[in-house]
């Protein structure tokens, strides 16, 4: 298991790394090129795609595309899949478009097109709800902009490798779309971030669980563990040692087990678990330490961060 601590923060993964001077054959990263109507869920499915590791870049020029590759292609291994998604505001993108296009053919690059599509009605709606102007549309209406970009896209729509009509699907539903056309054979991952805090300063705006170790007893009262912190193997031991303790660990780790599965089924990647206590000193920070652990043995990637253990 690695460990790297900065600023309060600790990256907690059970990944390995490679030894020293070994090198491999870095291959040409894999293009999915994600296009089509305005509404119709691009940049859901682009952070899709981004969850699942894919290095994304929003709104590039199509003539830039062979470049990105490239640049990927020399990263070392550090951008092997790359996911682009084009607008076709600019006049010349179909003819950009092409020549990139062939230009990655002829470097043999794994490549695909994604189009995303929807009903005119559904359109209208979405861009109804958040009273935007269709990026088209000019002086027009809404459906002006859309039957504009509609009859832009026809050829491209054409050359898709994968279409995907979301009239009736919602964000969820379009994320277990990509899912399952990207994610591969193996399930989703879940990231998850154990943050300690003292309430005193506040909740975590971002948490989306929370607990309080106040049930405990406070170490800040135990004159020879105050001027430690829950890092310290003393504070650790006496703030597990306590009635409850172990058991609220067992019992909330099992919990997080079964909202985890929810999580990757509904096609959240990422969770925040706040664990709090007076001053975020002593009990939380030993109790985060404690159920980090537990997620990375549970195969969860797992940031650690101490948001107010230096505070006094």
């Amino acid at each position: 298991m690695q460990q790297k601590e900065r600023d309060g923060v600790r990256q907690v993964s059970t990944a390995t790394s490679s030894e020293p001077g070994e090198s491999e054959e870095t291959p040409i990263p894999e293009l999915v090129i994600i296009s089509g109507m305005s509404g119709a869920g691009r940049s859901t499915a682009a952070k899709c795609l981004e969850d699942l590791g894919w290095f994304v870049v929003d709104n590039l020029p199509p003539a830039l595309i062979p470049t990105m590759v490239e640049l990927g292609a020399r990263s070392q291994g550090n951008v092997a899949r790359i996911a682009v998604v084009v607008d076709v505001r600019g006049r010349r993108f179909f003819d950009n478009l092409r020549e990139s296009l062939a230009d990655l053919e002829s470097k043999h690059v794994t490549r695909r097109i994604v189009f995303l599509e929807s009903s005119d009605d559904a359109l209208v709606r979405r861009f109804e709800s958040v009273r935007r102007p269709h990026p088209l549309q000019g002086d027009g209406r809404i459906v002006d902009g859309i039957a504009a970009e509609r009859d832009l896209l026809r050829e491209l729509r054409g050359d898709a490798d994968l279409v995907i009509d979301t009239s009736s699907l919602n964000v969820h539903e379009l994320r277990a779309k990509m899912d399952a056309q990207f994610a591969g054979e193996e399930e989703p991952e879940l990231r998850a971030t154990v943050m300690s805090f003292g309430f005193k300063y506040g909740l975590p705006v971002d948490a989306d669980l929370v607990v309080d170790m106040r049930f405990l007893p406070n170490p800040h009262w135990v004159p020879e563990l105050r001027p430690f912190t829950g890092l310290s193997e003393e504070v650790s031991n006496f703030v597990l040692s306590q009635p409850g303790a172990k058991e609220f660990l067992d019992r909330y780790t099992e919990l997080l087990q079964l909202v985890a599965a929810g999580y990757r089924r509904e096609g959240k990647r990422y969770v925040t678990i706040a664990v709090g206590c007076t001053g975020g000193k002593h009990r939380s920070v030993a109790m985060a330490e404690k159920l980090a652990s537990r997620l990375v043995s549970e195969g969860v990637e797992t940031v650690v961060v101490h948001r107010d253990m230096g505070r006094e």
